[in-house]
């Protein structure tokens, strides 16, 4: 085997990064033509033998070779199965991965010129200017077109007929009265979804049942119980300090969260999606989840009754829900409409959520999206992690979308299901303004609280402060307010991750770059430069 045909066979390995569409078995092995060491045509073979003595120049041939090609001739052979066994494997090892794909992402390589140590990792090069070049020309293709709220309602008319159009004057959350059938001594939670899978949520249950028909009340000689939507929305982002924000939250006196921490309703479980991997279960009705707020009901009804004995009002307390996946989550429409076309979802969490709350509250924690990715991959990665692997994942994950843009629009390569889940790494969820930019269009910037994780770890007092005004919560008592800045963050890096060290340089290097016209983007949204997470 010549060192032409060595460096071209290294050439292909490294560049088509594995993937089974790629391998080039039909196109290439069949028509490459292949030299021999062993050349029966010497130029310096004796005169006058013919075709008769055709053994005898076999052997005259073979004792003009060196015992050094052929060992050589034997090794490359060796070589050249063990390769093609190992592109097998792989084929067949990632076959499944990609099948689910409507049209399969090459992974666009271009090769650059100088290397270092910790590129020859994976041998496969990324031009990130002409990666950003067309980011920024996908700029035009990022605004949506919002379906018509009649449209909207089309979807789920049973949803939308147990929320009311107008909720209780003087309440300051979003509460009405729902008029209740039958037997009251039938039990309410029995058969709620969030009860039989979460153990707290059952304790809560048990606890409300209980007390439940003291809370009902009569009007006009029907029978009536208080049903609570929250008042706001944490909605992401996943690593960005949601759950520190969430418990510190719960220690204010009134505010009333749900029980279950990230419910993950308006995502996932309404669509009947507990774990996309597990597929379609059973569909949570919207009354599962709104008994997740009935706690915060009782307390507001006992105050509007008047035998509230505590120091705060019924018009004082607010509910809220802390799922990060509703920011940026809406894949369920594309198992449910089983379009592979179709790259976009028609509706997003948000139109459901205007919809019926029109004057909602919406808070959206977010980091140096560099740093959320790693600490993504070390929270969900369970086994074989390093600093190297996430290196051979990111890049990986970046030829994929640039592979997707080249043909799509840059909303589509975002909210497209089979990239989503072809990626190693939740790469597109630190691309921050594509998901702002969609919630904008339906919630006036007034409503929604953007705030940056670097902020509230170096001035938590500062940064809840605005939470509050926000929310229109306080003045807080010394107390309350020394309690929730002491209190330990929480959700932070386990010790054995933290083993694992940072990222390598090379990976923050090629995440920063292909981040930054995101981060700029979201600065230009929100007019603030510190969300450019300047990179020295």
């Amino acid at each position: 085997m010549s060192l032409k045909h060595n460096k071209h066979w290294s050439h292909t390995h490294s560049d088509y990064s594995y993937r089974p569409q790629n391998l080039p078995l039909t196109d290439n092995f069949g028509k490459r033509s292949v030299r021999t060491f062993v050349d029966f045509r010497h130029t310096n073979m004796p005169e006058g033998l013919d075709i008769k003595g055709f053994p005898l120049l076999c052997l005259v041939n073979l004792s003009y070779v060196s015992k050094v090609k052929v060992i050589s001739f034997l090794v490359g052979l060796v070589l050249m199965c063990l390769i093609m066994a190992s592109y097998l494997l792989m084929w067949d090892r990632k076959g499944l991965l990609l099948s689910e794909f409507p049209h399969p992402f090459r992974p666009v390589v271009i090769m650059t010129g100088a290397t270092t140590a910790e590129d020859s990792l994976d041998r496969s090069f990324i031009d990130v200017k002409t990666l950003v070049k067309m980011i920024n020309s996908n700029e035009q293709n990022t605004s949506r077109k919002v379906p018509d709220e009649k449209d909207v309602i089309n979807t789920d008319p049973h949803f939308f007929s147990v929320i009311p159009r107008h909720f209780l004057p003087h309440v300051k959350s979003p509460c009405w009265y729902e008029e209740l059938s039958g037997d009251l001594g039938t039990d309410p939670y029995k058969n709620n979804r969030f009860s039989l899978r979460s153990k707290s949520f059952k304790n809560v249950c048990d606890h409300m049942r209980a007390r439940f028909h003291q809370n009902v009340c009569d009007i006009d000689g029907k029978r009536f119980r208080l049903r609570c939507l929250p008042y706001f929305y944490i909605i992401g982002q996943p690593k960005c300090g949601t759950t520190d924000l969430f418990h510190r939250l719960l220690m204010l006196p009134e505010l009333k969260f749900n029980t279950i921490k990230e419910p993950h309703w308006w995502t996932r479980k309404r669509f009947g999606y507990i774990r996309f991997k597990t597929g379609f279960q059973e569909r949570f009705p919207i009354e599962d989840y709104l008994d997740l707020f009935d706690l915060a009901a009782i307390n507001i009804q006992v105050g509007i009754s008047g035998n509230s004995s505590g120091e705060h009002r019924a018009n004082e307390i607010i509910t809220g829900e802390a799922s990060a996946s509703t920011m940026w989550d809406n894949q369920a429409w594309s198992y449910l409409h089983g379009n592979e076309e179709q790259t976009e979802p028609p509706f997003l969490a948000q139109d459901f959520i205007h919809a019926v709350q029109p004057g909602a509250k919406i808070i959206i924690m977010l980091r140096d999206p560099v740093e959320r990715l790693y600490s993504d991959y070390l929270y969900f990665t369970l086994a074989n992690k390093s600093a190297e692997d996430f290196h051979q994942k990111v890049v990986e994950c970046v030829q994929l979308f640039q592979s997707c843009l080249s043909e799509r629009s840059l909303r589509s390569c975002v909210y497209n299901t089979s990239l989503f889940n072809a990626m190693l790494v939740r790469l597109t969820l630190g691309m921050y303004f594509v998901f702002v930019l969609d919630w904008l269009t339906v919630f006036q910037r007034e409503q929604i609280l953007v705030l940056r994780l670097e902020d509230y770890a170096a001035n938590l007092r500062k940064t809840l402060k605005t939470v509050f005004d926000f929310l229109g919560v306080g003045p807080l008592s010394e107390q309350v307010e020394a309690s929730l800045t002491k209190r330990p963050m929480s959700n932070t890096r386990r010790a054995k991750d933290r083993i694992l060290g940072p990222m390598l340089p090379a990976t923050r290097n090629l995440l920063s770059q292909f981040y930054q016209p995101f981060n700029s983007k979201l600065a230009n949204i929100l007019n603030k430069k510190a969300f450019l997470w300047s990179y020295s």
